[in-house]
């Protein structure tokens, strides 16, 4: 049974004249609910469009305020909201872009202790974060509890972004622990080109969007890497690590872990 009223329906007209999402998927997204971890250069596009595409839930993590040096890149948030919560920015804006979907906000950054609770009421979650730690938090807690999610990262002039469902490769099946502390600069020490964080953050809400609908192919397996100065794209095959320590055939990680802040700091969403 579809719930769409009059001006939904004419609303997401252009999703549903595609065949591969119709009305049926488009009741699929409407019915989704979506944790977005980070409300910052990459979250920014992501709530956005998935917002836009009227998912039913979304819950945007982020205990972060809104400094002036985000607007470079975080186009979610306004000059006026400098020194606002940037979850509830973030939630102000994607109300603005569509009424009829429901934001949750955590006005918190995630951590092992909270992280199992937030997530399990959601049905994918994208990482948006710009952390080591917060990353492999991610990873551990949805695979744990077989949650997908969206991964994505950016840095200078590049992205990289891959899909994991139950079953496929996960974060740790490509890095197995975080690098050493130090060893990776940071966002604000190396730079970012901001219109980067929009490339990656939409391909996430596309793959966000393929997910619930069954629309073509997710990048599971994939990990998608881009470089702007070039504009080359390149997907590099996956295997999912039979012996990752948390995915794998004999999972040794079985509670999540706070790793040190190693890279991007976290109030640099």
């Amino acid at each position: 049974m579809f719930d769409f009223s009059e001006e939904e329906l004419h609303r997401y007209s252009r999703h549903i004249l595609l065949k591969e999402v119709g009305v049926e998927g488009q009741q699929k997204i409407k019915d989704a609910k979506v944790l977005v971890v980070g409300a910052g250069g990459l979250g920014s596009p992501v709530i956005m469009y998935l917002a836009a595409a009227g998912v039913g839930t979304i819950g945007i993590v982020d205990g972060d305020a809104v400094d002036v040096s985000n607007l470079q890149r975080q186009v979610i948030h306004h000059t006026a909201d400098i020194g606002r919560s940037k979850a509830e920015s973030a939630r102000e804006k994607a109300q603005q872009i569509n009424p009829h979907v429901n934001i949750v906000v955590f006005k918190e950054f995630l951590k092992a202790e909270n992280a199992l609770q937030i997530i399990s009421e959601y049905d994918f979650v994208v990482d948006c974060t710009d952390n080591f730690p917060v990353k492999f938090l991610i990873n551990d807690a949805c695979v744990m509890m077989g949650k997908p999610f969206s991964h994505g990262g950016i840095l200078q002039f590049e992205g990289q972004t891959f899909t994991h469902v139950p079953g496929s490769a996960c974060y740790r099946c490509i890095y197995d622990a975080p690098p050493p502390k130090d060893s990776v600069p940071s966002c604000a020490q190396a730079g970012v080109l901001g219109a980067i964080a929009g490339m990656l953050g939409t391909i996430q809400a596309a793959e966000v969007l393929k997910y619930f609908t069954s629309a073509g192919e997710l990048l599971t397996n994939k990990l998608l890497v881009f470089n702007a100065l070039t504009m080359d794209f390149n997907k590099i095959s996956l295997d999912r690590n039979h012996r990752c320590p948390v995915c794998g055939d004999s999972p040794v990680i079985k509670q999540l872990i706070d790793y040190e802040q190693k890279s991007c700091e976290l109030t640099n969403h």
